[in-house]
């Protein structure tokens, strides 16, 4: 008999990197309000973790951030400036972002790593399982790939991380997984986790990619997480301790994800990402795609 595990509401979305490979864009821009296309990148995330269900979402900030509480929040004098004109269109498009959910927002301090940045989430989660959305990574809402992470979690408990297979030469740029396989076909086991190996030592191809579902033990053992790879406090190193004892916080499966995947944490995969998806807009994909073709077979 499946047994019925707390239902999840909660997700976290770390926020506070300086975004040093896009500068000087990001010297006074935060690198989350970067646009793809016509929408900041965060906004993808959070609708992401909104359309899982998950509407109360906590953003860990730093120093410079505030552009991202203000992209959230309500803009009067812009929506009555809007009104006035009768542009409802671009009304709805403003509102949108303040309607997505029920945001909070806490500053990470000093930068400690990702571990450290899910551990400033401990008093706001609480006791329940959460999400945690890394804003690199944004996936494509026709593959929802949360959504089935937390189908995953509300099924067997634990932990759930989001795996993808990648060509063995770039598993040096991911946490890695150890894993044996299930009854399902998309969902694996995993006993164990190497933060960034070298290929050689890389116990599968199965790279972790932004997306998780923790469980709340997670706290207990970072709060005890030595800085390990670069000096900061790695997440992956709570996990592979959480997937080394079952009876610590569950056990940790792996979702592997074949959908469309946007890495916008790169400035070539961001540029990639921003023609894959203005292609692909009713609005703008027909004439975008016209004026792509023409300028490959000029530029050939």
């Amino acid at each position: 008999m499946t047994q019925s595990h707390p239902r999840i509401s909660k997700a976290v979305i770390p926020a506070a990197g300086l975004g040093t490979r896009f500068l000087p864009a990001t010297k006074a821009t935060p690198k989350e309000m970067l646009p793809v296309v016509d929408k900041p990148a965060i906004q993808y995330v959070v609708e992401e973790a909104a359309s899982a269900g998950l509407d109360d979402v906590l953003m860990i900030t730093g120093r410079n951030k505030r552009p991202l509480e203000d992209h959230f929040d309500r803009n009067y004098e812009l929506e009555s400036a809007l009104q006035k004109k009768g542009d409802a269109g671009r009304l709805a498009k403003v509102q949108e972002s303040s309607d997505l959910a029920t945001m909070h927002y806490v500053r990470q301090g000093d930068p400690k790593g990702l571990g450290h940045a899910v551990l400033c989430a401990a008093p706001h989660v609480g006791h329940e399982p959460f999400a945690v959305l890394l804003g690199d990574d944004l996936i494509d809402p026709r593959d929802p790939l949360l959504k089935r992470m937390v189908e995953v979690q509300e099924r067997h408990g634990g932990s759930v991380i989001a795996l993808m297979e990648v060509e063995p030469e770039q598993i040096h740029l991911y946490g890695c997984a150890a894993v044996d396989a299930t009854e399902d076909g998309d969902v694996v086991k995993v006993h164990d986790l190497v933060e960034k190996p070298a290929a050689a030592d890389a116990p599968s191809n199965y790279a972790i990619i932004g997306r998780y579902v923790l469980d709340p033990h997670i706290f207990d053992i970072l709060r005890k997480t030595e800085p390990g790879r670069g000096g900061e406090i790695q997440l992956t190193d709570a996990l592979q301790q959480l997937a080394a004892d079952e009876k610590v916080g569950g056990p940790v499966h792996g979702v592997v994800f074949k959908g469309r995947r946007y890495d916008t944490g790169d400035r070539g995969d961001y540029l990639r990402a921003i023609v894959r998806l203005a292609c692909e807009r009713e609005d703008l994909g027909p004439d975008f795609r016209t004026w792509l073709r023409s300028y490959v077979a000029e530029e050939m």
